[in-house]
């Protein structure tokens, strides 16, 4: 057992902490972007990456070395600085309620961030409990590859038709079967899915 457990965190308009401003930093920053989460950079120098984001008021950059008023009130802090001392400092600035991952120092962290593949409304995450973030992004290309673009447009379609099955069909087992089919590799690889969804439908009801 690794000691870890499994979690979407909702990040929408909270506050996240990166400490650092170099590629490594820059990398978590992008991950986050998606989140919603107002994301604060602290770091006397930063990436032209970092520098753009900021410009465009995606982030915050503050242009100064770490301080422990900077992650008041923070949610979820990373600390991603090329100095190891550093950042060991912001996970002992941290109060006990605070999540913190520490770039360098895995064992150390409150958490890890697993490589990640995103189609839309899909999300797959790849951890090695911090053994090899190499093997897990090969398995991230792998899935890359099994999962490709279509799945965008799928889970859309997915969440919509769900919604109509559990308000318009009242029999337990048509839904369950509607459901069931709507998720089969012969319905994904059918091309029109409303096409299809409609004619399996007629055929059930």
């Amino acid at each position: 057992m690794n000691g870890y457990y499994p979690i979407m965190l909702k990040l929408e308009g909270k506050k996240v902490v990166v400490a650092g401003g170099g590629k490594v930093a820059e990398r978590k920053v992008k991950g986050l972007l998606e989140t919603g989460a107002a994301i604060t950079v602290i770091s006397p120098e930063s990436t032209p990456v970092i520098q753009h984001l900021a410009h465009e008021g995606k982030i915050t950059w503050k242009q100064k070395s770490f301080a422990k008023l900077d992650i008041q009130e923070a949610f979820l802090i990373i600390a991603a600085t090329n100095d190891p001392h550093t950042n060991n400092l912001v996970k002992e600035e941290a109060a006990e309620h605070q999540l913190v991952s520490i770039a360098d120092n895995p064992e150390e962290s409150d958490f890890h961030l697993p490589s990640h593949l995103k189609r839309g409304r899909l999300s797959i995450a790849v951890s090695t409990g911090g053994a090899s973030p190499i093997l897990a992004k090969q398995i991230r290309k792998q899935l890359e590859q099994q999962f490709d673009s279509r799945y965008e447009n799928y889970l859309e379609f997915l969440f919509s038709k769900r919604k109509w099955i559990l308000k318009n069909v009242e029999d337990a087992d048509l839904k369950r079967k509607l459901l069931t089919v709507i998720v089969s590799p012969e319905f994904l690889n059918s091309g029109d899915w409303d096409e299809m969804f409609q004619r399996l439908y007629e055929q059930m009801i």
